[in-house]
């Protein structure tokens, strides 16, 4: 596959990942993810180094995704993750406009804390362009807190019912647009951006 590279140096490799790929296989054992593809290239190539993710994706997410060469780096780097340390950016487009133009989400998460930070950026009819910063990283926090707010991610489908959705989008419609950090290893600072999928593109040139 044809999976852009973001950033790569001796420890860690960041890629813009496409929606609708694992990055690891769910309890149904599947055997094409993006770590595997990962790792099987990295053989063919004689690299000296498994690929390790250091944080998740959804499935149905494309967006930036760091994956450690070797087990040292990828500890290291899932201290930063852990240690909140990592501001994530993402981008995303609800149905609806909140009362708020900016505002915090600090609804639990199967008992557990849950901040996330949006920012809505641009109002179209129907929808909204939304930065959204999680503070915290429960599984489908965004989703989650997006529905409970009463602004689902369009193209939502284990959150929210399809029918429910003024605008239909084909995926869902949520990037993990933007990374900052300090590099564990080299002490670098990164900014790491990735660009927009192009079927996110044509959604909002189609629904301007």
């Amino acid at each position: 596959m044809n999976i852009p590279i973001v950033y790569e140096d001796e420890w860690l490799l960041v890629l813009n990942k496409p929606a609708g790929l694992l990055v690891i296989p769910t309890p149904k054992k599947e055997s094409r993810t993006l770590t595997s593809i990962l790792n099987d290239d990295a053989a063919k190539n004689n690299k000296p180094y498994r690929l390790h993710p250091c944080h998740r994706l959804d499935r149905d997410t494309s967006g930036l995704i760091i994956y450690a060469k070797g087990r040292a780096a990828e500890k290291k780097m899932t201290e930063l993750f852990k240690n909140r340390k990592v501001k994530k950016t993402y981008l995303a487009l609800i149905q609806g406009c909140p009362v708020k133009n900016a505002g915090r989400i600090t609804h639990s998460i199967e008992g557990k804390s849950a901040i996330t930070n949006y920012r809505v950026t641009e109002k179209r009819n129907d929808f909204s362009i939304l930065e959204v910063e999680p503070l915290t990283g429960r599984t489908n926090q965004i989703r989650i807190h997006l529905k409970q707010l009463g602004y689902p991610v369009l193209g939502e489908e284990r959150y929210a019912f399809r029918r429910d959705f003024k605008i239909k989008a084909k995926r869902l419609c949520l990037h993990a647009q933007r990374l900052e950090f300090k590099h564990p290893l080299s002490g670098k600072l990164l900014s790491l951006d990735a660009e927009l999928p192009q079927d996110l593109k044509e959604f909002l040139k189609s629904h301007n």
